[in-house]
């Protein structure tokens, strides 16, 4: 049985996303008790309409209940569990054992799902959290695949595991992090990271206040704790081999591009190692998330400790090599003419790539470009306006519209 695909989303457009382009399941989160602040996250109305959405597509709905709380963050929670029931929430992540014992007492049926921020990398662990009623564990980022393989030997067969293969990874163990509020006041483990790990640092000798020295001779400082984004679509047989229930993408804060692409290319990948076992050939979907913004890449602890190959020190700045310009929002096929939201400038005559849910990708040349009113137009300026383009081969609402950067 292949992995399931759980997608990220921080807001309702991008759950359709990740629906559209082939998630088997979401995780978000509300406006509480979710690890990503700095995401919109979804309000009452947009959890309930996310939720049905999902069920409408045959996808699971997992929600996020996994910061580490405060007696002040659980008032209120018992009411909260309840609603999410209600609603039809299929299962809640959680790391803290008092939450974990809540959501037993509070909605004995609810599945739970152990966090990654729960630090889980040994058999006894999991063992104990599965007498504790959690039904899947959320592997912690820094095992290997021999270490996974003699966890999952050594626990029940029912217990599900589910592993990150995609986005980016903490410099702290599995993100429990307080440099975020020691240095700013904002708190990670409440979701509300600032990054510093992203930062630049040079020395600076006590004696010598103001003559600040880079750490690597050069004249940028370094990024010394800034890790690399992690990509293991290379390695889904082994996932499969493994028995891993779902394969998570990071990234809640990220684009509805990166998501559509991330989802598209581990699904693929998978129904590709599935068809043709060790002959598939999976460099075109490592080329194709090289077309979001992404890090340098890294097999994370996968393969074992990467130490410094773990790491980028010259930057923490995203490579970018395409840009989002349009989101197909219609198709007239007797006419040949899509309906476009525009993302980004585009011009007539651009050469423009067409993405989506189903197939590779194609080029496609800017022409024929219409506004609203049906006037001849040749650029695309002015942020979601909808425009008209020839397009001859099909496409879809949802399909995505992006060109290479130096085109």
């Amino acid at each position: 049985m292949l992995p399931k695909i759980l997608a990220p989303a921080g807001n309702l457009e991008k759950l359709i996303m990740a629906v559209e382009y082939g998630a088997d399941e979401v995780f978000f989160a509300g406006k509480t008790m979710g690890l990503r602040a700095g995401s919109k996250n979804f309000d009452s109305d947009d959890l309930e309409k996310g939720i049905e959405y999902c069920h409408k597509h045959g996808v699971n709905s997992n929600i996020t209940v996994n910061i580490v709380p405060h007696e002040n963050d659980l008032k209120g929670f018992e009411e909260y569990l309840k609603y999410l029931q209600k609603i039809g929430a299929d299962a809640l992540i959680a790391s803290d054992a008092g939450v974990i014992d809540i959501i037993k007492q509070t909605t004995p049926d609810m599945k739970i799902h152990l966090s990654t921020q729960a630090n889980t990398t040994n058999s006894s662990a999991a063992n104990f959290w599965y007498k504790q009623g959690v039904k899947r564990i959320v592997l912690a980022r820094e095992l290997s695949f021999t270490e996974i393989e003699e966890m999952i030997k050594n626990t029940p067969k029912d217990l599900e595991f589910e592993a990150f293969v995609h986005g980016a990874m903490c410099i702290s163990y599995s993100g429990r992090c307080l440099l975020s509020s020691f240095m700013t006041g904002r708190y990670s483990n409440k979701g509300d990271c600032a990054q510093p790990c992203r930062w630049k640092y040079n020395i600076v000798e006590e004696k010598r206040p103001g003559e600040y020295f880079p750490i690597e001779e050069n004249d940028e400082g370094t990024f010394i704790f800034n890790s690399k984004d992690l990509c293991m679509v290379e390695y889904m047989q082994k996932f499969i081999d493994l028995g891993i229930t779902a394969l998570k993408i990071e990234g809640r804060m990220k684009s509805e591009y990166y998501t559509a692409n991330a989802v598209k290319a581990y699904k693929n990948a998978l129904l590709e190692v599935k068809e043709y076992g060790e002959k598939a050939d999976l460099r075109y979907w490592k080329e194709e998330l090289e077309k979001a913004s992404y890090r340098d890449y890294t097999y994370g602890f996968y393969l074992g400790n990467p130490y410094e190959n773990g790491q980028l020190y010259t930057s923490s700045s995203y490579i970018r090599t395409y840009d989002v310009v349009a989101i197909v929002r219609d198709y007239d096929k007797a006419t040949q003419t899509a309906t476009l939201e525009q993302r980004n400038k585009f011009n007539e005559g651009d050469i423009l790539e067409a993405f989506g849910p189903v197939g590779r990708h194609f080029e496609i040349v800017a022409n024929d470009m219409r506004n609203i009113k049906g006037e001849k137009i040749d650029s695309a300026p002015h942020p979601q306006e909808l425009i008209q383009m020839k397009i001859e081969k099909e496409v879809a609402p949802y399909y995505i519209i992006r060109k290479r950067k130096d085109s």
